[in-house]
């Protein structure tokens, strides 16, 4: 599969992805969720906005971007497109990527689009950074929030490769509704709810601690705002280390997502 064949299954899949409903709905449901958030808020900085916003962007964006791609690669499946690329000499890594890349295009659109508008709120209140300072004793820029909202792209970007595993391990739509909805409370709540319960049980060290809490996906994502984008700011923030790990670890979940799911189209 040769560049062009790359390009030409992205663009298939970047099409398929807003001539679908119900991800058009989600989509538009998305903006309005974190323009709401940060409308309600009212927040007077940037950095205040991104505190905000972090805690419901831990869950929705998993859930937008299992949206886009849990169906991404069963869908071929359903319907013998799998069955019959695999009697052309076509790569599947490529296809794999191809894919990806489709439905990335679309998801990052509507991540950016939506903390593109909640940024919108910070100079409409008319207050900016020198209340922000004044009250919180901190530092403010758009800078700041430009960090933030690359980071959110990074881990939508991850989770979509989660999401693209999951529907590559699934032979049918229910199953693979079952199986999304599941990762989707893994990665949201059950592996930091493990990882808080072996460190329970275990009672090691403080940094042994924050370090086993950076591993999941969007513990990762949480400990690099903080490291990244309030500790810059000004907010105190204990185990720097960590932002390395949770580098890592999103490197790693990225990776191996889409390794595995090269692997399992293969099959």
């Amino acid at each position: 599969m040769t560049r062009a064949h790359v390009l030409a299954v992205a663009q298939r899949e970047f099409a398929t992805v807003f001539r679908t409903r119900l991800l058009v709905v989600l989509s538009v449901g998305f903006v309005g969720l974190i323009a709401g958030v940060a409308w309600l808020g009212a927040s007077p900085a940037y950095l205040a906005l991104s505190f905000d916003l972090l805690t419901p962007l831990e869950a929705l964006v998993p859930v937008l971007a299992f949206a886009f791609g849990y169906r991404a690669l069963l869908g071929d499946r359903e319907r013998g497109e799998l069955a019959r690329l695999r009697t052309y000499p076509l790569d599947h890594r490529l296809y794999v990527l191809g894919v990806y890349l489709g439905r990335a295009v679309g998801l990052l659109g509507v991540v950016l689009v939506g903390l593109s508008t909640a940024a919108l709120v910070v100079p409409l209140t008319g207050t900016e950074s020198l209340t922000a300072v004044a009250i919180y004793g901190t530092v403010d820029s758009p800078a700041l929030f430009l960090r933030f909202l690359i980071l959110t792209a990074v881990f939508a970007l991850v989770a979509l490769a989660l999401a693209l595993l999951v529907s590559a391990a699934v032979r049918s739509t229910w199953n693979g509704l079952a199986l999304a909805t599941g990762a989707v409370l893994a990665l949201v709540v059950g592996l930091d709810g493990a990882l808080v319960g072996t460190v329970t049980a275990t009672l090691p060290a403080p940094d042994v601690t924050a370090t086993l809490l950076a591993l999941s996906p969007t513990s990762a994502y949480r400990s690099l705002a903080f490291a990244l984008v309030f500790a810059p700011g000004g907010v105190t923030v204990s185990g720097g280390s960590t932002a390395v790990i949770g580098a890592l670890a999103l490197g790693s979940w990225f990776v191996g997502s889409l390794a595995l799911t090269g692997v399992l189209v293969r099959r």
